[in-house]
């Protein structure tokens, strides 16, 4: 009896600490700042924390033209405009890197650099990392011919000649999304055969997407865009010159999952934070949404799903979970 009622004391005063967040957002890209954004609006007490300057792999795409409301618009410009919304309503704190999320007493300490905040639940909204094949021209051309995302860029390259690397299901995947869009596709893999799925692979011949394989790429060509790759051919150990007027790099992405990791937050078959409908993770008052989480990982979705974590935050800070 005296325990419980210890600990009934002890609930009342981390609630009642008006230094304690409600709600810290870790990550200010799409999903970060529409969380940011309804969780303002519902009346929790929340802060986004962004190690960068805001964005996220959004505000790197030149030129985005399925976000509903603006038939084209620079991905920089609009996350802008999203940040411009998010810190009408709560502090958004840049370059801040957090270091380390700690549970104690159902509050999580979180640790970045010099600063330290409280808060009783969390959203993480910290995105994922295109893989990279690390070859020259990739970064020179990146929005001039290099893309990691036919869905975002593949309108720009109807009717041309365009290169997809990469052999797996989201290569494949890709290849067939350029096809039907109308542009000329060469799936290129570095191995002989292809580790996309039958079913694709039936689909990929149907649709008579050409194939290079055993072709590993060396370097991106071009002077002010892309118009070729440089290739080695395995099988005879030439290198050759193939002409193409986009490269879509389609090698894999990181879920940036090490601080949810590090809380025991369970991850799917493909690495991303696992959630349940209303974006929980498998640890109590830990949320997760956008392009961590997997799936589409789109402005939109990440807009919805960041909106989704934080009305599941909203219901859970409200309720006395710890009883």
């Amino acid at each position: 009896m005296a325990n419980e009622v210890h600990g009934r004391a002890e609930a009342e005063i981390i609630k009642s600490d008006e230094s304690i967040l409600d709600l810290a957002i870790i990550g200010g890209g799409a999903a970060g700042f529409t969380a940011g954004i309804y969780a303002a609006r519902a009346g929790l007490k929340a802060i986004i924390l962004d190690e960068g300057v805001g964005g996220g792999q959004a505000a790197t795409s030149p030129w985005i033209e399925n976000y509903p409301g603006f038939e084209g618009i620079g991905g920089m410009d609009l996350m802008v405009k999203m940040k411009q919304h998010a810190v009408k309503y709560l502090p958004v704190e840049e370059g801040v890197y957090v270091e380390s999320i700690t549970p104690q007493n159902d509050i999580f300490m979180i640790k970045a650099g010099q600063k330290q905040f409280k808060a009783r639940s969390v959203i993480f909204a910290t995105g994922a990392r295109y893989r990279k094949l690390d070859v020259p021209g990739e970064g020179k051309f990146l929005g001039s011919g290099v893309s990691y995302c036919a869905t975002c860029d593949g309108m720009f390259f109807r009717g041309k000649k365009v290169a997809v690397i990469g052999g797996g299901n989201n290569g494949a995947t890709e290849a067939l999304h350029l096809k039907h869009i109308g542009a000329d596709v060469t799936l290129i893999h570095r191995r002989d055969t292809l580790r996309a799925e039958k079913v694709l692979q039936e689909q990929l011949a149907k649709e008579n997407v050409k194939l290079l394989l055993d072709m590993e790429t060396l370097e991106i060509l071009g002077e002010n865009s892309v118009t070729g790759l440089k290739l080695h051919n395995k099988i005879t150990n030439a290198d050759e010159t193939h002409d193409f007027n986009g490269v879509f790099i389609s090698v894999g992405e990181d879920p940036n999952t090490g601080l949810a990791i590090s809380l025991g937050v369970g991850l799917d078959a493909n690495g991303s934070i696992k959630t349940d409908r209303g974006m929980r993770t498998d640890r109590r008052m830990i949320y997760a949404a956008g392009d961590v989480t997997g799936g589409l990982r789109q402005v939109i979705t990440a807009c919805a799903e960041g909106a989704i974590a934080a009305m599941s935050a909203y219901e859970d800070v409200h309720t006395p979970y710890w009883v």
